[in-house]
């Protein structure tokens, strides 16, 4: 069912000049404005009733607005997931046309008083316009729709490349999205010419508009521009590698967006309106596009809820990179004392160094650093932690080790205090064994870097009270993280998934495929970076570590790799620089794969067996009750990058036959 925004429309006078207002806004207040038919046609009325005020001679100008923080949240989506049929598509691409070529010919100037959120079709609305301003609070201004597998195509497409210049265009509409679907602020927005003025305070900027309607920018928005057609396809040429590249990796919106770009030099309005409703027609029925709205709709349902954590004191046993960084958020978001404990003065004074490395990289985020430095305290006497309601190891990934730090201070603590482990890996039922009180007992993984990676991985023991996972998930989300609550299970999701497929990749070393093929073998699946640059983001030895644990606890399916243990050995790296995703390999690594009996693969081979893998694995996580599909799907899209387009890992393995061929289909009736 469509969520209809509705188009209130009323005179009001902007310094001399009466203006035609048309506000938008959701009426049943339950979300941000946004667009389908009903609502389409509603604010084609409204602006049906402004032309006919200003062809009266009532009004000199049409503004359009929107309420509270959104001015209009682009298509409602929802209506696009319901359908699978290319006539939707092409239809609600007409309509929208329809509202922009009513707002592109009326006979007054038409203002955009963007003051708030503009995606999409939204600020193809504001394009539409002559001009627009936006306040200066603004966040949230782009196209971000090939992020989802469509195209900006209500003008957007055609209007901002005349507007700001082809190479900006593709930044807005092809590059941004692409990079974690990046948005502009109202600043930048000024900067790139895409809006021509900002406002602040509260309510109608009516003086900006009067001054904009004493000397207009332009008299209405641009349709044609004064750049030659070599200089258009020259600036467009800059981005073709990189939309070439995001094409191999599954995504078909940024290739049709280019199409667009290109041929929006020397067309006219009609022809251009003709080609997005095709664009629109053709992607609204890809698997890509319902892979996509199923992500977004899981990331969406899962963002935590803005609560504090019933905490009054946390302590952290560790002090290196890892517990420094978990320290540093926690003391910042939750507001609470934090108690750090290292086992000597020296590690003690290296914390310190570390925790001011962290609150700098903060920034001008934090209002008061010296509060922050004050509110975490760094010893060696675990009788500190005493009255502590959490207390978090992130010690060396050791069991020994992390059970004796479990033994030391359990008795110090309270009764309801809560013991959690950040592990990556290992058993947490296995780390709570010999404790007086394994009830009290969870892991709470955060991932590497803390600040930046959105998901923590909440783990429950067959003991875990319930209390004391819905407190592990209330401290996630104060500190803005995504939860996903797992099965105590080696590896739990993202780590078990993405060793599973590092595996693989290390073994069709071992069996001697060039380096070069497993490089670029899993390109096509759309990945943040390739195998070997993700072996070296995690680091060689915690790589080799992580793989034999679970090779330990799961069987041979993850592989010995003496290639790997001979990296680690001589501090070698699998490239050439530090590691990204565009980091060259280093093909010298060979040297440590030479099998006996070399039995090389094709990049093909290496994909297809790289996917059955994975599938494999997931089957046997499902059996298990580690997690449900969806839980899956979250993990590796918060956690590990899996890309939107992709849906998360098994809307994919669906897709390329791997789900099928190794156990049955992950989605039976569908996205």
């Amino acid at each position: 069912m469509e969520r209809v925004t509705h188009a209130e429309l009323e005179t009001v006078s902007c310094g001399s000049h009466p203006v035609a207002l048309i506000t938008l806004s959701r009426r049943d207040g339950t979300g941000p404005a946004t667009l389908g038919p009903a609502g389409l046609r509603l604010i084609l009325d409204a602006v049906g009733g402004a032309v006919r005020q200003a062809r009266a001679g009532e009004v000199e100008a049409i503004v359009v607005t929107g309420t509270g923080s959104t001015f209009l949240a682009g298509a409602d989506l929802t209506l696009v997931q319901a359908s699978h049929d290319p006539q939707d598509g092409r239809r609600l691409g007409q309509l929208g046309h329809e509202l922009m070529a009513a707002i592109l010919d009326a006979p007054v100037p038409t203002i955009a008083a963007i003051n708030g959120t503009a995606l999409g079709g939204g600020l193809e609305l504001a394009l539409a316009c002559s001009m627009r301003l936006a306040h200066s609070s603004t966040r949230a201004l782009g196209l971000p729709e090939t992020h989802l597998g469509l195209v900006p195509g209500w003008g957007g497409s055609f209007l901002l490349p005349h507007l700001i210049g082809p190479g900006p265009a593709a930044e807005v509409i092809i590059v941004n999205p692409a990079r974690s679907n990046t948005l502009l602020s109202a600043a930048q927005a000024l900067e790139i010419g895409l809006v021509d003025g900002l406002w602040d305070g509260e309510g109608l900027p009516r003086e900006q508009i009067a001054a904009l309607l004493d000397t207009p920018v332009r008299p209405r928005a641009p349709e044609s521009s004064a750049v030659d057609a070599t200089t258009w396809q020259a600036a467009l040429d800059g981005v073709a590698d990189r939309v070439e590249r995001l094409v191999a990796g599954g995504r078909t919106a940024p290739g049709r967006a280019l199409a667009l770009l290109r041929a929006a030099h020397g067309s006219d309005r009609a022809a251009a309106f003709a080609r997005e409703d095709e664009a629109l027609a053709d992607l609204v029925a890809t698997p890509e596009l319902h892979a996509a709205l199923y992500a977004v709709d899981l990331l969406r349902h899962s963002r935590p809820p803005r609560v504090p954590a019933p905490l009054r004191r946390v302590g952290v046993i560790g002090g290196g990179l890892m517990a420094s960084q978990l320290a540093t958020l926690l003391a910042f978001r939750l507001g609470v004392p934090v108690a750090m404990r290292e086992v000597d003065d020296e590690r003690c004074a290296r914390t310190r160094v570390l925790l001011a490395q962290e609150r700098e990289a903060l920034g001008p985020r934090v209002a008061d650093p010296a509060a922050l430095t004050a509110a975490i305290t760094v010893g060696t006497d675990l009788a500190a932690l005493a009255d502590a309601d959490l207390v978090i190891e992130a010690v060396f990934e050791d069991m020994a080790v992390k059970k004796a730090v479990f033994a030391a201070i359990e008795p110090l603590l309270r009764p309801d205090a809560v013991l959690a482990t950040n592990t990556s890996a290992l058993s947490v039922t296995a780390m709570a064994e010999g404790l007086m009180r394994p009830d009290q007992v969870v892991g709470i993984h955060f991932f590497n870097p803390v600040a930046a990676m959105p998901l923590v991985e909440v783990v429950r023991t067959p003991h875990t009270r319930p209390a004391v996972l819905q407190l592990a998930h209330a401290v996630a989300h104060a500190a803005g993280k995504t939860t996903v609550e797992v099965a105590d299970a080696p590896g739990f999701i993202v780590n078990r998934l993405l060793v599973r497929m590092l595996g693989e990749a290390l073994a069709e070393l071992e069996a001697g495929t060039p380096v070069d093929v497993v490089a670029h073998a899993l390109d096509p699946m759309g990945l943040p970076m390739g195998p070997l640059q993700l072996l070296q983001l995690v680091g060689p030895a915690v790589a080799a570590h992580v793989l034999h644990t679970l090779r330990s606890e799961l069987g041979d399916r993850y592989p010995e790799s003496p290639g790997l243990d001979a990296i680690v050995r001589d501090g070698a790296s699998f490239l050439r620089g530090r590691p990204g995703a565009a980091t060259p390999h280093d093909p010298e690594i060979a040297r440590y794969f030479v099998p006996d009996h070399p039995q090389p693969a094709s990049a093909p081979q290496v994909l297809g067996r790289v996917q059955r893998a994975l599938a494999e694995e997931i089957h046997l996580m499902l059996a298990d009750g580690v997690a449900d599909v969806a839980a899956i799907d979250l993990a590796m899209l918060a956690g590990a990058g899996w890309p939107v387009h992709r849906g998360g890992i098994t809307p994919y393995l669906d897709q390329v036959g791997a789900a099928a061929a190794t156990g049955g289909l992950f989605h039976p009736r569908g996205l």
